[in-house]
């Protein structure tokens, strides 16, 4: 019998997280991103934020203004603002950004950069918004087709004389039998259609489909039929197709407007090798004219009015904007007027500051106030000790490890001595210690000898001498 592995539904308690993946598994390990445990905004029926949710601990205001904003979002009622999220740094900024798309769908695009991404060598500074703004802006195509699907029951190529020669023979068509649940169906077919087959590596007891118009032959995989018992399979079963044979079924793509533009901005050219080897000594990055932007502008709309098409606007996050300069503020207002723009969503960690690329223009984040009126301003809110303990257990739970008896309480305590940041930090050196030592979970002493190798940002700047001293290049 198959081996199969039945996942926990309960999550882990406190000291008896789930093991990291020993070295010897044969599955591979997937990195382990900071914002991992985010699922969502983790609100209520009644858009209520539940205190411990969806990976959030705590921020119930912000949450819950930002479940107001997913709900104008997704009423159309949000086109030509932003949401402008500020506070500390470590108090969620990138969390929530991250979980308002995660409610929006999971065919969403999210489309993420910083400020200071804007300043390239490559390409104007407008240039890299405007296709941010692209990147973010969903095309789902549908598209019915007419196909011919089953399992494959008969591959017979049939030969003829070659006209054009005396010798030797050519496929002139191929008989290939499909079977679904309701009945089978045997298909003469012309011998491209045949050289795709082979290609494709098809065979006898293979699910295919056959589009009628095109020709073209995708496998779908091996029937379940087939399957066997091993453990481990490189092959992928289907089951068999249900309905007739020949059917109408309706494909859906998602692309995105910035995958339009690449496309249609990137030379062609010839299939030779002079072409292939100009076309790599070229610059990786161009940049795409607002002429063609307006021609695939209007071919979208065309597949839109034909009712082909449907566009899906996703999400811009651009963290640390007060990066950019007045000429990016002025472009953006200007981007968040088009008919097409996404959710635009900016984050920064700033008081009153100068507008970089003025003089004397101070204002609030340093975003200008013509921007900032077009803004709702979310406020992100620090961390007690009881809710850094809180999100270290979870992230403790999300790496796998376990932490011992008074582990939770001293990083708590470290984090609301220097940062939240600082004791997530302090985990993955802690558990590399306690391995050293041969403990299977993170202990006290394991975290007292990490402070000593490692400084906070506090701590840090509290030993530097004040006159910046240096002695045979070691800091004081």
């Amino acid at each position: 019998m198959k081996a199969t592995t039945t996942p926990s539904t309960s999550a882990p308690v406190a000291h008896n997280a789930l093991p990291p993946p020993s070295a010897s598994s044969t599955a591979r390990s997937s990195r382990i991103a900071p914002h991992s445990h985010i699922k969502g905004l983790g609100l209520t029926a009644e858009g209520l934020a539940a205190p411990d949710s969806a990976g959030f601990i705590g921020q119930t205001n912000a949450r819950e203004a930002c479940g107001v904003v997913v709900d104008l979002i997704k009423s159309r009622k949000f086109s030509g603002r932003a949401l402008l999220l500020v506070g500390a740094p470590g108090t969620g900024k990138t969390a929530l950004a991250l979980a308002v798309s995660h409610e929006l769908g999971v065919k969403v695009p999210f489309c993420p950069m910083v400020g200071s991404e804007v300043y390239s060598t490559e390409v104007k500074k407008t240039e890299v918004l405007a296709e941010a703004f692209r990147r973010a802006i969903g095309l789902r195509i549908k598209e019915t087709k007419e196909v011919y699907e089953g399992e494959v029951t008969e591959l017979t190529p049939t030969e003829s004389e070659n006209p054009l020669s005396g010798y030797g023979k050519t496929v002139s068509h191929v008989i290939v039998g499909l079977k679904t649940v309701k009945g089978t169906k045997q298909l003469r077919l012309d011998p491209t259609i045949y050289e795709a087959i082979l290609k494709e590596k098809i065979v006898v007891g293979d699910v295919i489909y056959v589009e009628a118009n095109t020709g073209a032959v995708k496998r779908v995989g091996r029937s379940d039929a087939y399957a066997s018992s091993y453990d481990l399979e490189s092959e992928t079963y289907v089951p068999l197709p249900k309905g007739d044979v020949h059917k109408r079924k309706e494909l859906v793509q998602d692309v995105t407007l910035g995958d339009l533009d690449a496309a249609n901005a990137r030379p062609q050219g010839g299939q030779d090798i002079m072409s292939v080897m100009g076309s790599l000594m070229k610059s990786g990055r161009t940049e795409v004219t607002d002429k063609l932007r307006r021609e695939v502008n209007k071919v979208v709309k065309g597949y839109v009015d034909q009712g082909v098409a449907e566009v899906v606007p996703g999400v811009v996050f651009i963290d640390e904007v007060h990066m950019l300069d007045i000429e990016c503020f002025t472009y953006l207002n200007a981007l968040l007027e088009s008919p097409m723009a996404p959710t635009v969503i900016l984050a920064t960690n700033r008081g009153n500051a100068l507008v970089r690329g003025t003089a004397d223009i101070v204002s609030p984040h340093g975003i200008p106030v013509d921007l900032l009126d077009r803004c709702l301003i979310v406020k992100t809110d620090g961390y007690n000790r009881e809710q850094i303990g809180k999100v270290v257990q979870l992230r403790a739970n999300i790496e796998g490890l376990k932490l011992g008896p008074g582990v939770l309480e001293q990083i708590a305590e470290e984090g609301e001595r220097g940062s939240m940041r600082y004791a997530l930090q302090l985990l993955a050196p802690a558990s590399i210690l306690s391995g050293l030592a041969g403990r299977s979970q993170i202990e006290v002493e394991d975290i007292g000898e990490t402070n000593e190798l490692f400084l906070n940002a506090k701590t840090s700047a509290g030993n530097i001498d004040p006159e910046g001293g240096f002695d045979g290049g070691r800091m004081w």
